[in-house]
């Protein structure tokens, strides 16, 4: 297996089963690209006559679409830049977080990374979309689900104020989880 010899970008993406490794090579001499999803190959293609252009594949159980652009900067300089869904990696991960919340817990020796999204209130836990169960309460709702032998519920309560909408809070074995920046 041959080194990675014409590694030229590394990123990390945060998705809602897990942050993804996405590693790019361009061979500007041969022309070659590989694309590698955690590890992964996506994609070969050698003898590329066209040194720019855009490689496109999929990251994640969602099978989120994924795009590295190709251009030339000057002379043999060339710029690589990565777009999530359409927008570049800075913009989906901003308004990514305006539509998820992420939280990571150690349980027992074991690290969870427990992500809801707001708009469908999927729960997520390493990887696993969760069997939830909602209910309406006085100030609010609650998602219940279990990780391991722990009960697990997302308390959802109004902020009161409309710009900060609704407030969730991740509540494990009867204790507040601080919510991650990712």
């Amino acid at each position: 297996l041959e080194k990675m010899t014409d590694l030229v970008a590394v990123w990390e993406v945060a998705l809602s089963d897990g942050v993804h490794k996405i590693e790019f090579e361009h061979g500007t001499t041969s022309g070659k690209r590989v694309v590698y999803v955690d590890g992964k190959e996506e994609i070969r293609k050698e003898w590329m006559f066209k040194l720019v252009g855009k490689e496109t594949f999929t990251v994640g159980a969602a099978k989120t679409k994924a795009s590295i652009n190709i251009d030339a900067v000057s002379g043999f300089a060339y710029e690589y830049t990565l777009e999530i869904n359409g927008k570049s990696l800075k913009k989906y991960m901003e308004n990514r977080s305006k539509t998820t919340n992420t939280w990571v817990l150690s349980l027992g020796g074991t690290d969870y990374r427990v992500v809801l999204e707001k708009d469908t209130m999927d729960v997520w836990c390493n990887g696993q979309k969760m069997e939830t169960a909602g209910e309406f309460v006085e100030d609010g709702t609650e998602t219940h689900f279990s990780v391991g032998d722990h009960s697990c519920c997302i308390k959802a309560v109004s902020s009161g104020k409309r710009k900060e909408g609704i407030i969730h809070t991740l509540i494990v074995d009867d204790r507040e989880i601080p919510e991650a920046v990712e």
